[in-house]
This record gives structure tokens, sequence and C-alpha cells, in this order.
């Protein structure tokens, strides 16, 4: 990112993602064509974005989704999942995991307890 790039962010700040109630999350519904069981609710809170990069806090609801994934940083604040990416590993995540996905990815998320997440994508 460029260092001179004032739209990323304006000033320094803390934000509280863990406690955020659901409702300062705006609802974000999936595609149709991506849940594969159950009815998963996403919810989403972008927290700065820039040519670069984006930054947010993201949430999904117990249920079975598929999504081809960006270029990615994501700490888990709660919650528990499993992720299948194809062609890759199963990887099972929950509070405190940071996980590093490749953009490209096509996963399947079964989220077994509402997963909530920061995330740094590069778009």
């Amino acid at each position: 990112m460029n260092r001179h790039d004032k739209s990323f962010t304006g000033a320094p700040r803390v934000v509280r993602a863990a406690a955020l109630a659901d409702a300062d999350l705006e609802p974000a519904p999936l595609d149709p064509a991506q849940v594969v069981s159950g009815t998963p609710e996403v919810r989403h809170l972008e927290l700065a974005s820039g040519t670069d990069l984006a930054v947010g806090v993201w949430q999904h609801g117990s249920g079975v989704s598929t999504d081809t994934e960006a270029d990615e940083v994501f700490v888990v604040l709660g919650g528990s999942a499993t992720i299948e990416v194809e062609g890759g590993p199963v990887l099972d995540v929950g509070p405190g995991d940071v996980v590093l996905m490749p953009g490209g990815a096509c996963t399947v998320w079964t989220v077994h307890e509402t997963l909530r997440k920061v995330y740094v994508v590069r778009p």
C-alpha cells in the first residue's frame, strides 16, 4: 500500500471487533448458489479500504457455503469452522487462529458455531 494513501485510514483508532453486537454489522446475504446447507446469516463491517488493501469484520452463522477466495489473512475472533480447500488441506479454525488464504482458492465453509473474523484482503 502507498504510505501516502489516506483513503485507507484517516486516524488511529481501536475497534473492539470481538465485542461488536451483531446489529453493528451490516447484513451481507450470500448468493443462494453459494449455500450448500442450512440458512447461514452473513454479516460484515468494513473498517478501512484503500487501493491495495481492505480490512473488516466478517461473520458467518451456522451452515455450509462455498466461496472463491481473495488473497487474505484473517484472525478468528470467535466460533468454529472447517474450511475445505479444493485440491488442498482441510482447515479446522477457531478463536485465535491466523489463516492465510490464497486468491482463487475454491472453498467449502462448514460453520459449526457462528464464526467471526477480522480480515485483511488484497482486492
